[in-house]
Formats: structure tokens, C-alpha cells, sequence
């Protein structure tokens, strides 16, 4: 019996919009699906490389996207409302492509997404590496900085390239932080007929811009003496560029934890010195943020070094004063205030600003301000703790404890509302819940 033949292709509804990936391979590396797809649309709308891609049968109207491409989105797809459309993206659309914006601007159900393999997927099949070990960063419409928080001795990387100019700028970015051993290769025209692949050492990088559409591949090999970074926090003081106002690093540990970090969320650094506890923050995940408040301009220049340094760069540093500063910023997740507490206002102002839900974490070395910590203890709970660090150090022929200034701790997370029943011909209104840890006097 004779095998049997696949149903036919079919097309999208006209109410939905097509996202159709397209590799380098053009319309002979699409299956049925997607060139039906393609022959039906009335719109045809992508990058003109991607239009240039198709051919003359596809005799919808094509449009170019725009520069810059996100704002443009929605006025373009409302243009063409109740029209057969099609979108072109290069290989899988929800991969760092297109299909985000238009799922953002129209939600799920009104797309049909027909992907075609990534250029990660070709890249790790070329190279013989198991995608799911294999980090990936992106630097399309990204600076360059970002990559240094994916460098580690003997990790593998896919960096997705902005253009041609790229693979000398992550060549660069390697030597200057001391990864200049590492291979790289710069895989050019995945999956297409003029597939290309250029091999060197970012030390030794001499290629000249080659294609435009490239991914590049990393062996990261950290030189002699490069500083080690590790994945969580309490980085090296080394690490960062600071003038004396820098957490140390087992306080900054200490910190962290409490603050908790998780992907997604927003932190507050008030009164940043260094920026230590931002950019670790942003180390976390990917999709962390932070902003951090300076008054001191020579400060936050700083801090801005300090965090594409450790490849933050997307740190956002407000110079002014707190609680002043603070006005406008969206709202945080958690805040962290490592100086100024006795500002007039600015506690309240941070306490004010946090959801129910949020953390709130305080650093201190001064009685004044330790005593403020003790009273918001009293009244709010949460926790209160002293840290004290000592390091053995040369004393004499021997060897003695030297110790740090104890640093008092308070953290503290906002409870949320709790209804309280209405009195006679009164509404119901809002009172504070109960801190979710002992304070002081509570014997339970």
C-alpha cells in the first residue's frame, strides 16, 4: 500500500495575521504550509531582504518595515486591517524576532506563527553543540557590553550579531576583559547556499567585516590572571571602580540575599556609591533592572563604568539627591538604601513607594542612623541584624583578626491591606496587615 499523501495546506483566516520564518535558504527551505501561506496573502510585510527572498508568485503587496521598526508596528498592521497579511521573519519569529512585538500589539490568538529553524539551532548543529548548553546573547539593537555578564573559563556562546561590524567589536569586548585566548567563529549565511564560516582568536582577530547576517560562536578561555566572576553574589571588591563607597563584598552577599532578586523585577539602589548592589541585582537574570540614585555626579559616572564593566549596561543611573530623586521612577519591586537614611523624608518616601509585596533593605554603619532602623523595627517588624566581618591579617611575626565596621541590617516586606468591616452606615476601609516576622516584645 502506498504511503499516504499529506493534506493539503491551509491558509490562515482572513481575521488572523501570519508570521511566517524565513531562512537564509529563501523559498526552497519552506515547507507547503508556509509558501501556501505566503502565495495567499494579500500584504506581504518584512525587512527588504526578506521580501527579496520571495518569489514573483507571492503577489500580495509587499511592504518594507520602517526604521525605527517597534513604533511603527501598530499603525502598520492597523493599515492593513481585514487584509490577508503576512509577516516575514528571519528564522524562528519568537526568538528574539518579530513575533514578540506583534503578540504584544495583538495578542496571541490573532497570529498564526510558522517558524523555521533558528540560527542558535543551525549554529549548534554545525558546531556540534548541545543547544540546551549553550548560551545565547543577543546584541541586535544591544550594546556590546552586555556580553561581558555570559563570560566564563570554558563556557559556550552564540552571540546573535548586529552586522558585519560585530565580530571584531565581541573580539574586542574579549580582550578587554581578559578573554582574549578565547575562539571564536563567525558562522555566516546559516543554512543558505553561500554558508560561510571565518575561525580565529579574539586576540588575534584580523578578519575584515564579512556578511551582515552572521552568528557568532564563543569558547570562552580566560587568560592568567583574569579576575573570576562568579554567577552569584558578592563579587571581588576588584571588580569594581570605586573611591571608598562600595559595599564589601560578604555584606554585599548578605544583601543580595535578603533582597532576593527574580527575573523580572525592578530594584531601587538608593544612595549608589559604586553601583555593587545594582549591578549584581542585574547579574542575576537577564531580565533584572535596577535604577540607581547618586547625588554626587562624579559618583554616578562611576557607577555607570562599574556596570558596563560587568556587562549591566543597561543600569539606569539618576544623579540627584533622595527622596527628591526618587519622584517620577517606576515602581519598584524591592529597594535598597545604602546611605542617607537620616535625609529628612526618605524612608517614608521608599517605604510609599513599594507595593504590597515589596522589600525594603537598609545598610548602616552610624548609631544615628541605626537608631532610625531600630524605631521603623519597632513599628514595622521585619528583621533586624548586625554584621561583622573581621580578616586575618599580618600582626608582627604572627597572624590576628582585623574587623570591620559592623554593619546593622533592617529588612522588611510591605504587607498588604486587609479590609476592616464597616461600622454602622460606614464603608469599609483599609488598615495595615500584621508584620509577617516578630518585633520586639512579641512572644508568640
Amino acid at each position: 500500500m502506498s504511503p499516504a499523501s499529506p493534506p493539503p495546506a491551509v491558509p490562515a483566516p482572513a481575521s488572523a495575521v501570519s508570521v511566517v520564518g524565513i531562512g537564509a535558504d529563501g523559498w526552497a527551505g519552506l515547507p507547503a504550509t508556509a509558501r501556501a501561506v505566503l502565495l495567499d496573502a494579500e500584504v506581504l510585510i518584512g525587512g527588504e531582504r526578506q521580501l527579496g527572498l520571495l518569489p514573483p508568485e507571492c503577489a500580495g503587496r509587499r511592504v518594507s518595515w520602517p526604521s525605527p521598526l517597534r513604533p511603527a508596528v501598530r499603525g502598520l498592521l492597523a493599515a492593513h486591517a481585514g487584509s490577508r497579511t503576512a509577516v516575514l521573519a528571519s528564522g524562528d519569529p519568537m526568538f528574539y524576532g518579530i513575533g514578540r512585538a506583534l503578540t504584544e500589539e495583538l495578542g496571541a490568538g490573532a497570529l498564526r506563527v510558522l517558524p523555521h529553524p533558528s540560527s542558535v539551532s543551525y549554529a549548534c548543529a554545525r558546531l556540534g553543540w548541545p543547544v540546551e548548553d549553550t548560551g545565547t546573547v543577543t546584541l541586535v539593537g544591544r550594546p556590546t557590553a552586555r556580553l561581558a555578564a555570559a563570560l566564563h573559563d570554558g563556557r559556550r556562546l552564540l552571540v546573535l550579531s548586529a552586522d558585519a561590524a560585530t565580530p571584531a567589536a565581541v573580539a574586542a569586548l574579549l580582550r578587554d576583559h581578559g578573554f582574549g585566548t578565547s575562539r571564536v567563529r563567525v558562522l555566516e549565511q546559516l543554512g543558505g547556499p553561500a554558508e560561510d564560516c571565518l575561525d580565529g582568536t579574539a586576540d588575534t582577530w584580523e578578519h575584515p567585516p564579512g556578511d551582515p547576517l552572521n552568528v557568532i560562536a564563543v569558547e570562552c578561555r580566560s587568560d592568567p590572571g583574569t579576575l573570576r566572576l562568579g554567577t552569584v553574589p558578592g563579587l571581588p571588591d576588584e571588580a569594581y571602580e570605586h573611591d571608598g563607597q562600595l559595599t564589601k563584598r560578604h555584606v554585599r552577599a548578605a544583601t543580595l540575599a535578603v533582597l532576593a532578586p527574580a527575573p523580572g523585577e525592578l530594584l531601587w539602589d538608593v544612595g549608589g556609591g559604586s553601583g555593587s548592589i545594582a549591578a549584581e541585582w542585574m547579574r542575576a537574570h537577564p531580565s533584572c533592572r535596577a535604577v540607581t540614585v547618586e547625588r554626587d555626579p562624579v559618583r554616578a559616572a562611576r557607577i555607570t563604568r562599574n556596570a558596563d564593566r560587568l556587562g549591566v549596561p543597561g543600569l539606569r543611573v539618576v544623579t540627584g539627591r533622595a527622596p527628591e530623586a526618587l519622584a517620577g521612577l517606576p515602581v519598584p519591586d524591592a529597594v535598597f538604601i545604602g546611605g542617607g537614611l537620616t535625609a529628612p523624608g526618605l524612608l517614608d518616601a521608599c517605604w510609599d513607594a513599594l507595593p504590597p509585596g515589596g522589600r525594603l533593605v537598609a545598610n548602616t554603619v552610624t548609631l544615628e542612623s541605626e537608631a532610625l532602623l531600630a524605631d521603623r523595627y519597632r513599628r514595622l517588624g521585619g528583621e533586624l541584624v548586625r554584621l561583622a566581618v573581621a580578616q586575618a591579617v599580618p600582626v608582627g611575626g604572627f597572624t590576628g583578626w582585623r574587623q570591620a565596621m559592623p554593619v546593622t541590617q533592617w529588612s522588611v516586606r510591605k504587607p498588604a491591606p486587609e479590609p476592616t468591616d464597616a461600622g454602622p452606615g460606614g464603608s469599609p476601609g483599609l488598615s495595615p496587615a500584621p508584620a509577617t516576622t516578630h518585633a520586639p516584645g512579641d512572644d508568640r
